[in-house]
């Protein structure tokens, strides 16, 4: 099994969540965590590559992620199991859908997630963007949450480059697509929920519902006043539709 950088949160009993960060990594998703630690085990990995984590030579795309993610399910012996994931990581949670044979997952939840093609509403290039042009892309209110680089210590200006680094590989640059992805989640079986900022520049509510209209069970919500990262500027709104979600797909027990 590949060696895995993961935190824990919360209860030992309950239905596990495994929540899975985007590019900017697990600090981005801990409120995600954090929420869910209330009631339920959570896993929170670092994926390898992000924060100065090593990364198996292997590695090199999503597809990589998600099966060893897969394992690390198997390996606990976990089902039911919730998989939450925000943009990269939201990704990573359609593929494990895709591959799950063993049926280890019961639920996903996409947030503002990249990974399918849309032809008229491309990814945008994230790559290409300074650091107010991911403001303006990513949050609905931009002057909250921009830092001029030039306030951040150099220490952590290396931690974002590597992570940009990882991104650009396991994602495959600007595109951050698998064309094979959007036809495939039509087998996957279990529920899904796709949940959007109404304000997010880099996918749109457009390539939002397209993701949603792939899956053969998926419910497709908008948050107002939020972008790309609606946990963050939008929390009681977001928790409360995920909430819902986390009910509505809960295996029914004897």
């Amino acid at each position: 099994m590949t060696p895995l950088t993961l935190t824990s949160h919360g209860p030992a009993a309950g239905r596990p969540v495994l929540v899975l960060h985007g590019g900017g990594g697990p600090a981005t998703v801990a409120p995600l965590a954090e929420h869910f630690a209330a009631t339920a085990p959570v896993l929170l990995p670092t994926h390898p590559g992000w924060n100065g984590t090593p990364r198996p030579e292997h590695f090199l795309r999503v597809a990589d992620l998600a099966a060893a993610y897969l394992d690390l399910l198997h390996e606990r012996d976990l089902s039911d199991v919730l998989v939450v994931g925000s943009s990269l990581g939201g990704w990573i949670a359609a593929e494990m859908a895709t591959m799950d044979t063993g049926s280890r997952i019961s639920g996903v939840a996409l947030v503002d997630a990249v990974g399918i093609e849309v032809a008229d509403a491309p990814v945008q290039d994230f790559f290409a963007l300074d650091a107010r042009g991911v403001a303006e892309h990513a949050y609905h209110d931009p002057d909250r949450f921009y830092r001029d680089p030039a306030t951040v210590p150099a220490e952590q200006r290396a931690v974002v480059q590597g992570n940009m680094a990882s991104l650009r590989l396991y994602s495959g640059g600007p595109a951050m697509s698998d064309p094979t992805l959007r036809a495939r989640l039509a087998a996957v079986v279990v529920p899904a929920l796709v949940l959007w900022g109404e304000s997010d520049r880099i996918v749109t509510p457009a390539y939002g519902r397209a993701y949603a209209a792939s899956f053969r069970q998926a419910r497709f919500e908008l948050v107002a006043e939020a972008g790309h990262l609606p946990h963050l500027e939008q929390p009681e709104r977001t928790f409360a539709l995920l909430d819902g979600f986390a009910a509505r797909s809960a295996p029914t027990r004897p």
